[in-house]
This record gives structure tokens, C-alpha cells and sequence, in this order.
């Protein structure tokens, strides 16, 4: 009788398939090599990326950004969607170091599970993909752990990496912005990775099912949406504008009124009008159905706001319009004035 207490084991035994890792990284290489840039001078596999700053930067400063895409997961594993939750990822870090002028490189990844599913991994991993070829960066490499017993069947965490460049005299920090400069927002895709904890706790109240119809889409499609990349048509602006564009935020946790001060200096306050800008179609029915209240919103989500925008008066509306051209819904928002002894961001009616 064979005693099961001395029978070999092998790390599948224990919950860990290497095969179905390596199936992954095959998957992965040529959603990968679609991302090359100038720049990688290693691809996939190494125990490390080797990556070279273009030597068209004379002083070239590292940013770096990390994030995850947060709650949103829960509705990715109860809806079964893992194709955008990946362009989240990547947007949540390249738009952040975008604020500071900064051109994304390349971006890492770290997906972690108990139980790998080679074609729900590659699914997360060919948005990650289409979100760095969206915004001109290179997926040169990340982490696949599986970890039995961490993370229950099916469901998974994602965080990512992104280091970007930017020359020393074009570091875009808000310190230029000054009383009289405008301020302008590019349209959101919607809620991005952000207030999920919220949005879940609303669609529970209304039990919306994400097949139920929203206007001409579903309630699936919108609320899961992925986060809008920003990249391109923003270094462009910037590349032809230069130091007229004096600040971007990018609007994330914390919505609208804890974001815009982050670069607006002190003795100064952002103004802005609901002129052009109406809250969109999803966060009026976040508002009724949650009964959430005005303030709140403004502090939770990006209100159709993803990007906000101070420049130089003189050069707005010729920013404006290639924004437009770019494919960006553009919004006169405001403008900078002296604060005095109101609150650094003030939302008008």
C-alpha cells in the first residue's frame, strides 16, 4: 500500500501550473512586440528590461507612475469583461505622469491569481497591450504570480508601472499659472477606475443587470468603459504650445475638487462654470439613483471631466481647436482668479 504521507509531489500538486504560465508568456510576446519603441533594447523574458532614454532628450528627467484599476475588478470578475480592465491599468499611470509633461517609455506589469486562466490572463494582458500601443509606450515586461490560496477562483489584482521623460526646462508643475489664465477639461469616457465602491453600491440598490439598456449602449458597456488615454494629443498640444500650457490635472480619486488643487498655487482658485460641461447621461443616473449629493459627486468622480487644463489666455482657443482636431471634446471650463477667502476650486451653477 503506497503511503500518500512519503508519495512525490510536484508544484502543480500544490496549485501552481508552470505550463499554463508559459502558455501565457506566449500569448503575451506578440501583443508585446506590437508596443516596441526606440528606446527597448530587450524584450520579454530577461530577469530584467533593459530600456535606453532617446538621445533626443538633452536633460531628460524620469517620471514615474503606479496605480491598479481598484473596484472595478469586482464587476470585471461578477460580469465576466477582462478585455478594457488592462487599458485602465496602463491609463491610470501614463496619464498621471502626462501632467507633468512627461512622454510615457515603457510600462510593467503584475497580475496576480490563484488559479491562472491562460485566456482570461491574456484577455487582461492584450488590453494592457492595446492601452501601451494607444499611448506610444513599450510593454517590456512585468510578473505573472499565481499564489493558490491568496486570491479565490477567478478573480485576480493587477498593478502596473509606467516611467516616462521629460526635458528639466519643460517640467509642466503649475507654478507659472496665474490669475487671468483659462481653464479648459477634455471629455471622460466615463467613471474611468474611479468611485467603483460607490458605483457598486448603486447598482446593487437599483439592481441593473450590465445587459439592461442604457441609451443606445448597455449598462455593461458604459459603466465599464475603460479609462481614456490622453497621451498623444496632449504631448502634441504641448510639443506645439509650449509653456502656454501651465498645468494639467489628472482627475482620478478625489474627483474635481481634491485634484485641481494639486496644481493650482496658493493664493489662487479655479473657477468654473456649468456652461458647456453638464454632468453626462451616466452620472445623472449615478446622482438620482443614489441620491448622492452635488459636492459629493464633485469629490468622488470626474463628472465627464477626465483632464483639466490651465493655459495662457492668449493662446486658448488656438489650444482648443487642436485638441478638437485631435478627437477630444473640449470644454471651456473657467478661468484662474485671486482666491481671497473662497475654497481653492469653486463649481458654479
Amino acid at each position: 500500500m503506497t503511503n500518500k504521507q512519503n508519495s512525490p509531489l510536484s508544484y502543480r500538486d500544490a496549485g501552481v501550473d508552470i505550463d499554463a504560465g508559459e502558455a501565457l508568456v506566449d500569448r503575451i510576446k506578440p501583443l508585446a512586440a506590437k508596443t516596441m519603441r526606440e528606446g527597448v533594447l530587450t524584450g520579454l523574458g530577461g530577469f530584467g528590461a533593459l530600456f535606453e532614454v532617446p538621445k533626443r532628450y538633452e536633460e531628460p528627467v524620469l517620471v514615474a507612475g503606479t496605480d491598479g484599476v481598484g473596484t472595478k475588478l469586482r464587476l470585471a470578475f461578477d460580469w465576466d469583461r477582462h478585455d478594457t480592465v488592462g487599458i485602465d491599468l496602463v491609463a491610470m499611470s501614463v496619464n498621471d505622469i502626462l501632467v507633468q509633461g512627461a512622454e510615457p517609455l515603457f510600462f510593467l506589469d503584475y497580475f496576480a491569481c490563484g488559479v491562472l486562466s491562460v485566456d482570461k490572463a491574456a484577455a487582461v494582458v492584450g488590453g494592457i497591450a492595446k492601452g501601451c500601443e494607444l499611448s506610444g509606450c513599450a510593454l517590456i515586461g512585468g510578473e505573472t504570480a499565481e499564489m493558490p490560496g491568496m486570491y479565490p477562483e477567478g478573480e485576480y489584482d493587477l498593478a502596473g508601472f509606467a516611467v516616462g521623460a521629460v526635458e528639466k526646462s519643460k517640467i509642466i508643475n503649475g507654478s507659472t499659472i496665474a490669475a487671468g489664465d483659462v481653464v479648459i477639461g477634455l471629455a471622460s469616457s466615463g467613471a474611468h477606475s474611479n468611485g467603483y465602491s460607490l458605483i457598486r453600491k448603486i447598482i446593487e440598490r437599483a439592481g441593473i443587470k450590465p445587459s439592461d439598456r442604457f441609451g443606445d449602449s448597455t449598462f455593461g458597456d458604459v459603466i465599464m468603459a475603460p479609462t481614456r488615454l490622453y497621451v498623444k494629443p496632449l504631448l502634441a498640444a504641448i510639443e506645439k504650445h509650449g509653456a502656454a500650457i501651465k498645468g494639467l490635472v489628472h482627475v482620478t480619486g478625489g474627483g474635481l475638487l481634491e485634484n485641481i488643487p494639486r496644481i493650482v498655487p496658493a493664493g489662487l482658485a479655479a473657477h468654473l462654470q456649468k456652461g458647456e460641461w453638464q454632468l453626462p447621461p451616466l452620472f445623472q443616473w449615478l446622482q438620482e439613483q443614489g441620491n448622492v449629493d452635488t459636492q459629493e459627486m464633485y469629490r468622488v468622480f470626474n463628472c465627464g471631466l477626465g483632464m483639466v487644463i490651465v493655459v495662457a489666455a492668449d493662446e486658448a482657443e488656438a489650444i482648443k481647436a487642436q485638441l478638437s482636431e485631435a478627437g477630444e471634446t473640449v470644454y471651456h471650463l473657467g478661468g484662474i482668479v485671486e482666491q481671497g477667502d473662497g475654497a481653492q476650486v469653486v463649481i458654479k451653477e
